[in-house]
């Protein structure tokens, strides 16, 4: 059996293929209970999931095989990422499970853990997971896996969402368009904004078990842009299909992702107290006008690999108050261990209200370089510094490039793709040197 499990968010892969195969799942719940530690009883799990076709049975299979090894699990059914990772901890779970495969097509689906702190499960328990999954020794139990089941959960979520918004109300951001991607916030996200007395615009709002990420949500946001123009709204949020990330519109249209985000809300923070440091976690991926411009006002920028787990360790080790990607993770450690799609929304709104003024504003006073991200397609995952053509164009590029830019080339953990990052002053040549770089990736391993 394939040993290797867990990537880098959780396990993932085709839905009914392995690592998802039914007797896997089963194999994977009940690994996980054998490897939580023992507080005498068995301990209690809390699933949800998002609105995948596939996400019902990998629960059932998923409960299956942790109640086999002695746990007692309910469902939380269709639920944001974030908000199992929050009720995990504030119900007294000692692990919380989430079927998703965040903004990936529907036919791919996925298992997050999460411990009873709210945290992602540790690198060590993952590997210690995997090898009981691995021990041909034992085997999950076979037969139809029963139904979970449900508990109501999403009130105790969305009062402590309420807290980003510090009980303000932006006078330029009553109206706003939301696309929930089809997925997990279709439900909570509406009627916490709703219930906030906000003028809400839906899309993505009608999921079938198929549309999930599917021309929308956070991955898609122009046709949110247009939403937002054509209604008239202050601005619009995009949730990726599980709901821990979220990237913006403003009124005109102009997208704001996370770099502009987590800007945003340090200068925020930083003139109300509340940023600690003062500085700011960000991955590898982030553009370098934000480094220049949290510099220019005082704050530091620490960098890690990408993946929202590296940016809340760095959180946790250097005792810091904001974290997140360019991609719309942004992690407010002080209300969740993880990102919030829902909590960045409300955390932006606050900034607005307390600074009355609008996201194309606060948003505009950030100054990116230009930035150009090619992908390739590869059979293998090599080292590229070892591949002589790769190698020469990359360092060819990192010395036109000099002070003045930055290059990343590194593999996915999630997909097959050699992901290639060159950020400079012109984009006419960064594009250039971005694909030299490609075309030697694709001679020598592309599909």
């Amino acid at each position: 059996m394939n040993t290797r499990l867990f990537g880098t968010d959780g396990v993932r892969g085709r839905a009914g293929a392995f690592p998802l195969d039914a007797r896997t799942v089963r194999r994977l719940g009940a690994a996980l209970v054998k490897a939580l530690p023992d507080r005498g009883g068995g301990p209690a799990l809390l699933i949800g999931r998002d609105t995948r076709e596939s996400g019902a049975r990998i629960e059932r299979d998923l409960a299956f095989g942790a109640s086999y090894a002695g746990a007692t699990v309910v469902s939380a059914g269709v639920m944001p990422t974030p908000a199992v990772a929050h009720l995990t901890r504030s119900e007294g779970y000692a692990a919380g499970l989430v079927v998703s495969a965040s903004h990936n097509p529907y036919y791919d689906n996925g298992i997050k853990v999460f411990l009873g702190g709210g945290e992602k499960v540790t690198e060590a328990l993952e590997a210690r997971i995997e090898a009981i999954v691995a021990d041909a020794s034992w085997d999950a139990p076979g037969g139809d896996a029963p139904a979970v089941p449900l508990v109501d959960e999403a009130g105790a979520y969305l009062t402590h969402a309420k807290q980003a918004l510090g009980g303000q109300v932006p006078a330029h951001g009553r109206r706003i368009a939301v696309d929930c991607a089809n997925g997990a916030t279709h439900e909570v996200a509406p009627a916490l904004l709703h219930g906030l007395g906000f003028e809400v615009t839906l899309a993505g709002c009608s999921p079938d078990g198929r549309n999930i990420n599917l021309g929308c949500g956070s991955t898609h946001p122009d046709a949110l842009a247009r939403l937002v123009v054509e209604e008239g709204c202050d601005l619009g949020v995009a949730f990726d299909g599980d709901g821990d990330r979220a990237i913006f519109v403003d009124h005109a249209g102009r997208i704001v992702d996370g770099d502009a985000v987590m800007f945003l809300c340090a200068k925020q923070m930083l003139a109300t107290g509340r940023l600690r440091g003062p500085a700011v976690v960000a991955t590898v991926m982030s553009n370098i006008g934000l480094e220049l411009a949290l510099g220019d006002l005082g704050i530091g920028l620490v960098r890690c690999p990408v993946g929202d787990r590296h940016v809340m360790e760095e959180l946790l080790r250097a005792g810091l108050s904001l974290g997140g990607e360019q991609s719309g993770h942004v992690v407010f450690p002080d209300l969740l261990f993880t990102g919030d799609g829902l909590i960045t929304a409300l955390s932006v709104l606050r900034v607005m209200a307390e600074t009355g003024r609008t996201l194309a504003e606060l948003a505009g006073e950030l100054t990116r370089f230009p930035q150009v991200l090619l992908n390739v397609r590869v059979r293998e995952q090599p080292d590229w510094s070892a591949i002589p053509a790769v190698a020469a164009a990359v360092a060819d590029v990192e010395r036109r490039l000099g002070a003045r830019g930055r290059l990343l080339v590194r593999y996915s953990g999630t997909e097959p793709l050699l992901r290639i990052m060159i950020e400079g002053e012109r984009q006419d040549d960064i594009g250039a040197w971005a694909e030299r770089i490609a075309a030697a990736a694709r001679d020598a391993i592309g599909v």
